[in-house]
Formats: C-alpha cells, structure tokens, sequence
C-alpha cells in the first residue's frame, strides 16, 4: 500500500484541484479523502507514505506518439530504455509507432511489443501498421492486428499519398472502432525535410518544407475523417493553417482530433540555427505566428493532446551536415517541464488543463479506461513538484539528441506509479 498525503490532487476529468490524501491499495485508487488516518502497524509493517505537501498527484501521463526503435534499430533505443525515459518523465502510457525493422504490419511484431512492454512496468501499447511494409500500397489486415493487440494504426513517419487507400483504412478503423493517425507532410512540395521553408532556410540556401506540404494533407484526411466517421488524429501538427483546418473539421462534426509535441510549442525556426540538426524534425519548426497559433489551438481545444514524437537517434546519425542527419528528438523526459514553464507559468493553461492535455483526452482517444483520478480505477499516477527548477540533462534514453539539453526548467518528477507500483522515484524524493 501507498499513502501519498497532502499533494494537489489534480482530476483532469473533472477540472477540479484540491488538498488532500490517496491511498493506493492492490493496484487501485482505495481512497481519496481529505485527510486519512493511518495505523501504527500499518505505517510500520505495510504501508509506503509519501509526505507530498507542496506536490501536485495526477493521474499517469500517457503518449500517444512514440519510437522506442524496437525491433530492428536498438542501438538508438529499445522498449525497456524507452520505458525508463518514460517513467522518468512521468508516463505509465505509451503507444509505440509502427515504423520498426520489421514495421508493425504482423501479429508476431505486434505480439512481440506487447510481451516486452509488460516487463517494463509501464503499459506499452503497440500501433500498428496502416499498410504493409509502410508501402502506401495495400492495407494490412486490421482486424487480426486489432486482435493481436493493437491500439491503433499509423505509418507515422511516412505519409499516405494514396488517397482511396486512405479513406478504405478509415472505413476499416470505424468498424474495428480503432484510431487513425497520419503523419501529414506531402513530398511533392519538399525538397529537405526537417527545416522549415522560410528566412531561415534562405539564410542557410536550403528550400526546406513548407507549410502547405501539411496543409494540404490535413484538409484531404479532415474530409475524409468527416465522409467515414472515423476516429482520425492529425499528428505533431505545426501550421497555423492546418489548426484552423481541424477547428472547421470539427466544427463540421468530424471526429478528428490532433496532437502537438512539446518542440513545436516551444520552438520556432530560428532554433535550427543555435541547434542545428538536434531542431531537426518532421514537420519541422515553423514560424513564431504558427507557434502561437499552436498554442491558441490548446487552449481553445482544437489540439486535445501534448504528444512528444520521442525519436532517439544517435550521436554519429545527428552529427552528419543539416540535410544528411535525420530528423527528430527525443521528448519522453522533457514534455511535462516544457509543459508547465512554456503553457502553465506564462497562464496559457492552468495544471488541469495541462493534465487533459498530457492524460485524459490522450486514454479518450485510445478507449482507455485511464486518464482520471477515481475510487476504484488503476493506480496509475504522477507525483511532481511543479515549482522545481531543474536542469535537462543525464537521459535514461539511449539516446540524447535533445535542443533543450542544459535549459533550465520548472516540473520535476517526483514519483511515477503504475497498477499501484513505484516504477520511478527521483533521488531527491523524501518521505
């Protein structure tokens, strides 16, 4: 049993905050009171207490967009150093994107995620392929990889140019009541991907990617997803014409939904030239007008959920010249602290809303029976002092190709439980 006293008990589901006491009990939520007195034997003999004043409890973080590089490119990452980074950073969720050696497009790869993501401590939840070998060309069999084990679907990373193809996996995930999600950069209109094309890929003689290479995949998939019924999310969106596109989706009754990574909210184009290839990513890092329109979109609601697209890569891959070195960054330990000192201490979002962001909507979209803080329900929590500053760096990722790498931050980890366990406890933590 665990007994966590006196946090800021923060329930996303209800918007609510208030003083008080949790107790954990055989992987559930046994109680939450304002006060709750314990035994003598029990305080001795069974019972972990966490004296939590000052701290703020809410429920378990969950990602919707991971790559733990597993199977196939372990030396960047696997699942259980993708789990450690994840506990770190709060998460007792993760969904794991298909693009591995071999992509998640059979029930052995799918199988094969699950069982090691149960030795992990934390739920790893595997997406799995939209089409076979990531091709664009032929839907896999959704139906048997639901049964295998699959959340979702997605050939993150790779866009879905084929648009028939597209509105027949739709109408397959709508039956199968399964997510879709799309990663939405239209090659046609690229020329080096990862950079933005504007002043600063003129300053550096790189066109780069414009934003209409997302804008247009938006709109085709928003009409879709409207056409079909589907359950779509728009993923990493970072265009202010693409936000407006899924507010009008939505608007229209579309059950589309979209997801923005801590980097995008954060960053703007100009981060290529102090990072250089680690403010590398797809889509990349727009302009400040698309930042800011990010962040209208979270907070008006157009954007439902904080994802990280955690990419590890390593050192060597990074290190190549701008236009050779891959794009993405790794996120799972970052997201919260960027969270709360980016949209929480500048008053874009109150904690609550942050925690929708980063918990609830994200089990919403999954079908998850997660995400809030109830009587009853998983044990799955974060426990975090929002007012630590703290400095990034010292990954539990194999990987570390990260901008905000020496940035000083506010939200620490304290605690991360999950069925009831302490999976991750930070050293500073006291009784």
């Amino acid at each position: 049993m665990i007994l966590i006293k006196g946090s800021k008990i923060v329930d996303p589901k209800t918007g609510t905050e208030r003083i008080g006491d949790v107790l954990v009990k055989d992987g559930k939520i046994a109680m939450i009171r304002k006060c709750i007195e314990v035994s003598e034997a029990e305080k001795e003999e069974e019972l972990k207490v966490i004296r939590a004043a000052g701290m703020t409890l809410a429920p378990g973080l969950i990602d919707v967009h991971v790559h733990f590089r597993d199977p196939g490119l372990t030396y960047k990452e696997d699942i259980h150093t993708g789990a450690e980074a994840a506990k770190r950073g709060g998460y007792t969720t993760v969904v794991t994107m298909a693009n591995t050696r071999p992509a998640a497009d059979s029930p052995e790869t799918v199988s094969y995620i699950l069982e090691e993501g149960k030795k992990t401590g934390i739920h790893v939840l595997p997406a799995a392929a939209v089409s076979r070998g990531l091709k664009g060309e032929e839907l896999t069999d959704m139906e048997a990889l639901k049964k295998a084990g699959a959340v979702g679907f997605t050939d993150d990373g790779i866009p879905l140019m084929n648009g028939e193809l597209v509105r027949k996996a739709m109408e397959q995930a709508a039956r199968l009541d399964v997510p879709l999600s799309f990663h939405e950069e239209d090659p046609a209109f690229i020329r080096n991907n990862g950079i933005n094309h504007g002043k600063v890929s003129e300053k550096l003689g790189i066109y780069g990617s414009p934003a209409v290479a997302e804008d247009s995949l938006v709109a085709r998939d928003c009409m879709i997803a409207l056409h079909t019924g589907a359950s779509v999310n728009i993923q990493h969106i970072s265009s202010a014409n693409s936000v407006a596109m899924v507010r009008a989706a939505k608007k229209m009754g579309a059950d589309v939904w979209a997801e923005v990574t801590p980097h995008h909210f954060t960053l703007t184009e100009d981060a290529v030239l102090e990072y250089g290839t680690l403010a590398k990513m797809n889509p990349p890092l727009r302009t400040e007008a698309d930042r800011r329109a990010l962040i209208e979109g979270l907070k008006d609601g157009t954007i439902d959920m904080i994802a990280t697209d955690h990419a590890p890569h390593s050192a060597e891959e990074k290190g190549k010249p701008l236009t050779e070195a891959p794009s993405g960054i790794i996120g799972l330990e970052t997201a919260l602290a960027l969270g709360i000192t980016e949209l929480v201490r500048t008053g874009e979002l109150t904690i609550a809303q942050l925690m929708e962001k980063m918990s609830f909507n994200p089990a919403c979209l999954y079908r998850l029976e997660k995400g809030w803080l109830t009587e009853g329900e998983d044990a799955d929590l974060v426990l975090f002092d929002e007012n630590e500053e703290w400095t990034v760096g010292d990954y539990a990722s194999k990987s570390s190709n990260c901008p905000f790498t020496g940035w000083k931050v506010f939200g620490k980890v304290k605690y991360t439980i999950c069925n009831g366990e302490i999976v991750y406890e930070d050293e500073s933590a006291a009784d």
